[in-house]
């Protein structure tokens, strides 16, 4: 779903930051002040969290916050701050419903409660905000209320009545609900000036997947569809959707070296920035250290780079690219290289589209590799998601000029293989492994089967990593069936591996 726009410019509007700068981006700029919304969620989707740090940044602004709660007690409020490492020092904690209030004592039974209790809940929020008179107020929850309201209508009009009382004090109001009353939603979705929504999902392995989003605001543009977030020590950190065309760069075409020439000529030149290249093949057949070649090539010209590794652990790549003669550490010391490790189990693909933009837009990477889709993969809901997402980001990367390499892994080793997800038609290039046997040795090949921004060879050349990194044969001319994995030998070719490079 696209962000919400209309024909012409609307009206500047006085905000208020929620505390969170991924939710200020998704909403253009913060909540437009003085006014009330309904932030809606399951409980422990995290509209507690959410609250206090709204709360929090008005302190930080000088402006006086005012927590009013019924469902949870000012103890359990500092407890969930200190979770977080917050003091709440400079947030009113107002609570309605006190141990006194829940004596035996008090208790009537002449009246219904709802005729009393209600009324009392209502004219204690108005005294607590006239007499702290804050600029910024939450109320947890709508749920208390709806319960004394009893009826739909009770709980309209009273609900209204503190919209209005609000507007009237000129504050900005989250009133929380937690969604126990599913019936009550359009009431409250009509009378509130925006609703947030929040939600999580467990799947079957790994951590809540939480995910937000926008259902209305009055009067501002904001980005629509759901946003990625994670609730951590900290508070919420939310992951604004990708649209890759709002961030177009004017960036220099032109095509870089891969470090090895007869590489460079095998796809026409070499790797071309604002475009994609897909290394794909089976286990084991040399895409990582291809990509890790070229990233040392992109090093040694100075530019930064960063490498996302899904498949393996950081000290296994590293330890194999130093045995290879491609030893990137330096880089990794040096701040020029930035290799981050990730586990597909705990990081949504918003969060990863995040890491990327902080990497090109603030670290100023020119190089970008992943590797593999394969794990990525695991890390989402399903294929449809992953095409969707990665599409936004690869044309993301692609406006920026960035160097992108996407490695995607096939099953099985030799004959027929496939992968888990097609991504060719994602791909700028492809430059395809492959292994096949000849003279009781396996042998590997790379072939450049796609490319939209060169002409490259049409040919297959025989492909070794020795000491020195990756080698580039001549092209295997003497077989066929090398791509399919199932090579017939046709002539005399000397081979790399041969000891003896004069053809007899």
């Amino acid at each position: 779903m696209q962000a919400k726009t209309i024909d012409h410019d609307l009206p500047r509007q006085e905000r208020a930051s929620t505390g969170i700068p991924g939710l200020d981006d998704v909403l253009g700029g913060g909540l437009p002040i003085r006014h009330l919304y309904l932030v809606e969620g399951n409980p422990g989707a995290g509209k507690t969290t959410l609250a206090l740090q709204f709360l929090r940044d008005a302190g930080e602004r000088g402006e006086r916050g005012l927590y009013v709660t019924l469902s949870e007690t000012a103890d359990e409020l500092r407890t969930v701050a200190a979770s977080h490492g917050w003091s709440l020092a400079g947030i009113e904690l107002f609570e309605l419903v006190s141990s006194e209030g829940l004596s035996p004592e008090v208790e009537q039974s002449i009246l219904h409660p709802s005729e009393v209790e209600l009324g009392e809940t209502v004219r204690g929020i108005m005294s607590a905000v006239d007499q702290m008179r804050p600029s910024r107020v939450v109320f947890d929850s709508l749920s208390e209320m709806r319960l004394l309201a009893q009826t739909p209508l009770r709980y309209r009009r009273q609900v209204l009545a503190l919209k209005r009382f609000f507007a009237e004090r000129k504050c900005t109001v989250l009133m929380l609900d937690d969604c126990s009353d599913h019936h009550a939603d359009q009431q409250l979705h009509s009378i509130a000036h925006g609703v947030i929504r929040l939600e999580q999902a467990v799947d079957q392995y790994g951590p809540e997947r939480r995910r937000l989003r926008v259902i209305k605001m009055r009067g501002i543009r904001y980005r629509g569809g759901d946003h990625d977030f994670s609730l951590n020590t900290g508070g919420l950190s939310v992951y604004p959707r990708l649209v890759a065309s709002e961030h177009r760069f004017d960036a220099e075409a032109r095509v870089v070296s891969t470090g090895f020439e007869r590489l460079d000529a095998l796809m026409g030149g070499g790797l071309a920035r604002g475009s994609n290249t897909l290394f794909v093949g089976p286990s084991g057949v040399g895409k990582t250290t291809t990509a890790i070649a070229c990233v040392l090539a992109a090093l040694r010209r100075g530019e930064k780079a960063a490498y996302y590794l899904f498949d393996e652990g950081l000290g296994t790549l590293l330890l194999r690219a130093r045995a290879l003669g491609l030893d990137v550490q330096p880089f990794i010391d040096n701040g020029q290289l930035s290799v981050i490790a990730l586990d597909p189990a705990e990081v949504s693909a918003g969060e990863f589209a995040h890491m990327v933009r902080h990497a090109v837009e603030d670290a100023g990477a020119l190089t970008v590799v992943i590797d593999s889709l394969n794990a990525y993969l695991q890390a989402m809901p399903g294929s449809k998601y992953l095409l969707l997402q990665m599409h936004e980001l690869l044309t993301y990367l692609n406006h920026r000029g960035v160097v992108t390499i996407l490695v995607l892994g096939q099953h099985g080793l030799l004959g027929e293989l496939h992968a888990d997800v097609d991504m060719s038609y994602l791909s700028d290039s492809i430059l395809l492994f492959r292994f096949f046997e000849a003279r009781g040795n396996l042998l590997k090949a790379v072939s450049m089967i796609k490319s939209r921004t060169a002409r490259h060879e049409l040919t297959i050349r025989e492909f070794r990593i020795g000491n020195e990194g990756i080698e580039i044969g001549p092209e295997v001319t003497d077989f066929e069936g090398v791509l399919a994995g199932i090579a017939s030998y046709r002539g005399t070719q000397h081979l790399l591996g041969d000891a003896d490079l004069v053809r007899p």
